[in-house]
């Protein structure tokens, strides 16, 4: 008799999660591996917000909370829509989860039928084909082109859509590419959506604050008349360098809000009421490090971006936000280097150059590899000049 349920067969374990945890193996085994896997800031949690957890746990804050999070966060979280974002929300209209990973499952889980279709526009973030498919829905994935710096276009979105379309998921700045939508862009894409009035809309903003070139960050909700089916979800990971802390929220319909505490209520239950005072820091607090951050990933950027353009066999957009980069290795793909697939080529680099990245088919386009450049400017260095001379061997 097996055990296993039909529906996790459906699904494979994260591949980021899963080459991160194979660079620390190799490095535990004493290998010198140069991780580039993670999404995860190198920078550590600002004192200010360290300080409000440890004066939580002082005061006694270390009970079971309401099940999707404290009114004094909620009411952050309200603030920050307004302030940063122009939407306007009530409490009821505000749910927080343990990451926003949690907030987009339970939202999945609290609103697919069998059949239900996502669109999904692909290169996408691991996890939500499988989100989908654990909750019965069917992803619908809409390959965007290197051409259109892999962003979605009104077209391919009105070519995808079906009766059976129920969300569209919106990540910008983008995971895996750094891809950000423009105000223009978002509000062709509106036009299509507006016109389908079935269709909810989940905006994934968790990169929103890292963003470069004097691009100025517009969500979908507030762009056009979407709010009423818009599920916006953030949270202080990326933003903050909270990543372990396990903070994300969202704000959305009450219909959609309810039914996602309903899940968690049967689930997790509350995140941490100590990560949830210093979300609240974090949220209410001084927001000067962000841009000071964000200059720091800027030269990352900038100095990642000018060195695989340099190696032969590798093409590399410049993104505009978050802290990855999705180049292309298919010319070094074929009979010539004997690799056939972006895997191989991911995994032949981390057996000779000990470095670690991710395949681009992870994320739904094969043919090109996503690093993140989260890391120390010096492992960067290293790791470029790893990944350049192990493109030269192949040519």
């Amino acid at each position: 008799m097996n055990i296993i349920s039909d529906s996790l067969k459906k699904i494979k374990p994260s591949p980021t999660i899963a080459v991160t945890q194979k660079a620390r193996e190799l490095r535990a085994a004493g290998k010198d591996v140069i991780g580039l896997g993670a999404g995860e800031p190198d920078f550590d949690t600002p004192n200010n917000i360290k300080n409000a957890a440890i004066k939580a746990i002082r005061a006694g804050d270390t009970k079971y909370t309401a099940v999707d999070g404290t009114p004094a966060l909620k009411n952050a979280i309200i603030k920050k829509f307004k302030q940063e974002n122009n939407l306007k929300y009530t409490t009821e209209e505000i749910t927080v989860g343990t990451g926003g990973k949690q907030v987009l499952y339970n939202a999945f889980m609290a609103t697919l039928n069998k059949g239900d279709e996502v669109i999904i526009p692909a290169p996408f973030w691991v996890s939500y084909p499988d989100m989908v498919l654990l909750a019965g829905g069917k992803p619908k994935i809409v390959k965007c082109r290197e051409a259109d710096n892999f962003k979605l276009t009104p077209a391919k979105l009105r070519k995808a859509i079906t009766k059976k379309t129920k969300w569209i998921i919106f990540n910008s700045p983008s995971n895996p590419t750094g891809a950000s939508y423009t105000k223009a862009e978002i509000k062709e894409l509106s036009k299509v959506l507006i016109k389908n009035k079935k269709i909810h809309i989940l905006s994934d903003d968790i990169y929103e604050h890292i963003a470069y070139d004097k691009a100025k960050y517009f969500t979908i909700a507030q762009i056009a008349n979407l709010k009423n089916r818009t599920l916006t979800m953030n949270g202080v990971s990326k933003s903050y360098a909270m990543t372990g802390w396990r903070i994300g929220y969202a704000g959305g319909p009450k219909e959609i809000i309810k039914a996602i505490r309903k899940v968690q209520s049967q689930s997790t239950s509350n995140p941490s009421s100590v990560s949830q005072a210093a979300a609240v820091e974090a949220l209410n607090g001084t927001q000067k490090f962000i841009k000071t951050r964000s200059k720091e990933f800027k030269k990352r950027r900038d100095f990642v971006v000018s060195s695989l353009n340099k190696i032969k066999g590798i093409n590399c957009l410049t993104p505009n936000g978050a802290f990855y980069v999705f180049p292309s290795c298919k010319k070094l793909l074929g009979k010539k280097t004997k690799l056939k697939t972006d895997t191989e080529f991911v995994e032949k680099l981390l057996e000779k150059s000990n470095v670690a990245v991710v395949q681009g088919s992870a994320f739904g386009l094969p043919g090109h590899f996503r690093i993140s450049y989260a890391t120390s400017m010096q492992k960067l260095k290293v790791a470029m000049i790893r990944i350049k001379s192990f493109c030269e061997s192949l040519n």
